[in-house]
């Protein structure tokens, strides 16, 4: 998992972030805050839920969905089963968006006079979970919208290492042990490795052929994770999570639409 992670660096340059602009950095950093702190509140206030499970689904429906899951896992030390019911919620409604976005394009994005292909892109790619899945539900539209889309999605995914090395400092203030004393957390080198490879990468010194050959591997690594999650995973372990953390799933996908959008339109009228 930490392998794919890494490796994942090599989708990204750190030239996207300046082909999206302030506005685009902004909607991203917005919408991840508000999705995860939301996550929080609803999960553990209003459904109950443990922690580790809200996080995770947070970290999933906020930043990159499966991959923001299982990298989330070793920080917050998770039981698999817990991480198998939130890749699972964040699959699911990512796969609904796949094709509820092209059709609120459809029906929808004409009652806006300021959104056009490209901001409906940045849109896309602010909100959805999965990067195949910005890119399925973006290419419906329009190679603009698709481009923008992709570059909101990626600089979404530079902020995993970030977020992730705020939560290990979170649980580590949070996580006392029996004789009293802060309990030692693993920091999480690989989501710094990971900025560092898509530092490597914003030179562009490999050629595109490797670069689609290392994309290759990375979805093999994160595949076999996922695999290897399923095969630790019990239905039992499924069956006692109930209905509550897809229902917080379903919020945070609703907040993502609802919410994501306003943020969207909010940014682009003051930064116009």
């Amino acid at each position: 998992m930490r392998a794919g992670i890494i490796l994942y660096g090599f989708r990204l340059t750190f030239q996207q972030i300046l082909d999206v602009g302030a506005s685009g950095i902004l909607i991203d950093i917005l919408t991840l805050s508000s999705t995860f702190m939301l996550a929080c509140c609803l999960g553990r206030r209003l459904l109950g839920l443990d922690r580790e499970t809200v996080w995770l689904i947070g970290a999933g429906s906020s930043i990159c969905g499966a991959a923001a899951v299982l990298a989330t896992e070793p920080v917050i030390k998770a039981e698999s089963s817990k991480v198998a019911v939130a890749v699972a919620t964040v699959v699911i409604f990512g796969t609904i968006g796949i094709f509820l976005y092209p059709f609120m394009w459809r029906e929808f994005a004409h009652l806006i006079p300021a959104m056009d292909a490209a901001q409906y892109g940045i849109y896309t790619g602010s909100t959805m979970h999965e990067v195949a899945q910005v890119v399925a539900a973006a290419h419906a539209v329009s190679p603009e919208a698709e481009n923008t889309a992709v570059i909101a999605k990626m600089l979404r995914v530079m902020m995993l290492a970030p977020f992730l090395v705020l939560l290990g400092m979170r649980v580590r203030r949070t996580e006392p042990t029996r004789e009293g004393h802060v309990r030692k957390i693993t920091f999480p080198w690989f989501a710094l490795v990971f900025m560092l490879v898509a530092l490597f990468n914003s030179f562009h010194l490999l050629s595109p052929a490797l670069i689609k050959n290392i994309g290759q591997i990375d979805d093999l690594l994160l595949a076999v994770a996922m695999a290897a999650l399923g095969l630790t995973t019990h239905l039992n372990q499924l069956r006692k999570a109930s209905l509550r953390p897809l229902l917080l799933g379903l919020m945070l996908f609703i907040w993502l639409i609802v919410g994501g959008g306003a943020i969207n339109l909010l940014i682009m009228h003051v930064l116009r």
